[in-house]
């Protein structure tokens, strides 16, 4: 890994948050991610499991953490597998964990070589009345294919039928939405890059550059800076593009007149940072366009107030549907009567502004957290409002990352270029 590995007090803070909600005599395993082919000798750049880092600290493939708090054999209470090394995997693959390393990033004391893991397991499970499995139950996406944990589950079941099986995710999906002070540094962090990297590519935007380009500016100031790479596939959205709302081929050249949207973020030390903005392509705004993005940035500015500890979800994005209704209206994209007569099951501001306001951040970009809970001091949130405009050949998106606290919130990213003046001065400076 590029980054600098944080304080394993993280780590050991987290497993002791988790296995506090454990019920009693359970045990509770957790396995990195899988290894993922790529072609037919080279795999997919590994990519930790969220739910074992946030426990482990351990950013290595093939790895398992146990954690059984009531164990018998205190020894084993808290148990960390490792895959060993040899000289060839040291030359082929360079280094991996030492024991001695593993115990330093994450605070686990007990570490074993994965050769260890079937011999120990079976040792102490059958003390154990229960057996947390964790699986990914983050409801943006289903899995199609059966992952390590899963599987794992499976043949577990298999071997100890008897045990009472129960789920590690719903004690997840709490702890990891609160974050701690170690994860609100290492976003902010993950902020900073991202900022560094946006007014490197306002420099460097001009008609007829690519936008292929501008992808390429904004890796370089990522890895330059140690961030691990992006925090998800970058959008370099020019001209009509901009409507598409995953646009990732980021293959057009940028016109004169157009305006890009650009949706990026760095990922550091596995957190993420999740950024938009919009620019002319030629350094200045028509009115129309000026229109558009500060219509955009008053709505954003409405809903970041709104971020509070104790905001119900659906409630906070039905109250910016109103306020972007308003500035559609002013836009002259909406009509009042015919707002006045819409069916409130499909609000006609959602013709312009189809997805959500909002998201956890986090390890994930689209952070593991319930839709259904009311916000929460710690949570780390996005705020994302946009005005897409297909037949002007403009959208216009703006997102910060704002961090709830007991005095209200705080945003992540105050400090990145967002008014247009502002945007305009550095790019024609």
């Amino acid at each position: 890994m590029k980054y600098v590995a944080p304080e394993n007090t993280l780590f050991t803070h987290n497993r002791n948050n988790f296995v506090k909600r454990l019920k009693n005599n359970s045990i509770a395993i957790f396995h990195a991610n899988d290894e993922f082919p790529r072609s037919g000798d080279q795999g997919f750049v590994f990519k930790q499991n969220a739910d074992f880092f946030y426990l482990s600290g351990i950013d290595q493939e093939q790895s398992i953490l146990v954690l059984y708090p009531d164990c018998p054999n205190p020894l084993y209470r808290e148990v960390l597998f490792l895959r060993q090394t040899s000289a060839l995997i040291a030359i082929w693959e360079g280094h991996k964990y030492t024991k001695e390393e593993a115990e330093a990033a994450s605070g686990i004391k007990t570490i074993f070589w994965l050769d260890s893991y079937d011999t120990i397991l079976h040792s102490i499970i059958n003390y154990a009345d229960n057996i947390y499995i964790n699986t990914n139950e983050n409801d943006r996406y289903v899995h199609q294919v059966p992952y390590r944990d899963l599987r794992f589950y499976n043949a577990l079941k298999e071997k100890y039928p008897l045990h009472n099986y129960l789920r590690s995710a719903p004690i997840l999906r709490d702890l990891r939405a609160v974050k701690s002070d170690i994860e609100v540094q290492l976003t902010k962090k993950a902020c900073s890059i991202t900022k560094d990297a946006f007014e490197r590519v306002l420099k460097f935007v001009h008609p007829g550059v690519g936008e292929y380009e501008i992808e390429a500016e904004i890796i370089h100031e990522f890895i330059r800076q140690r961030a691990t790479g992006h925090a998800y596939t970058p959008i370099i959205a020019s001209g009509n593009n901009a409507n598409v709302l995953h646009y990732i081929d980021n293959n057009a050249i940028c016109k004169d007149g157009d305006v890009i949207l650009f949706d990026f973020g760095a990922e550091y030390a596995n957190y993420n940072a999740d950024m938009s903005r919009s620019i002319p392509v030629n350094g200045k705004f028509t009115q129309r366009q000026r229109d558009v993005y500060n219509a955009v940035l008053r709505v954003m500015r409405a809903a970041t107030k709104m971020l509070v500890a104790g905001t119900i979800w659906n409630e906070y994005h039905d109250e910016v549907g109103r306020i972007m209704t308003d500035e559609l209206i002013g836009l002259g994209l909406l009509d009042k009567t015919d707002v006045k007569n819409q069916d409130a099951a499909s609000p006609l501001y959602k013709k312009y502004f189809m997805h959500g306001t909002s998201h956890h951040l986090g390890l994930d970009v689209h952070d593991y957290a319930s839709r259904y809970k009311a916000f929460e001091v710690g949570n780390i949130l996005t705020c994302e409002p946009g005005i897409y405009i297909p037949a002007e050949g403009l959208g216009i998106r703006i997102e910060n990352n704002i961090l709830i606290t007991e005095g209200g919130n705080i945003d992540l990213m105050a400090d990145i270029p967002v008014e247009a003046e502002h945007i305009e001065e550095i790019m024609n400076s």
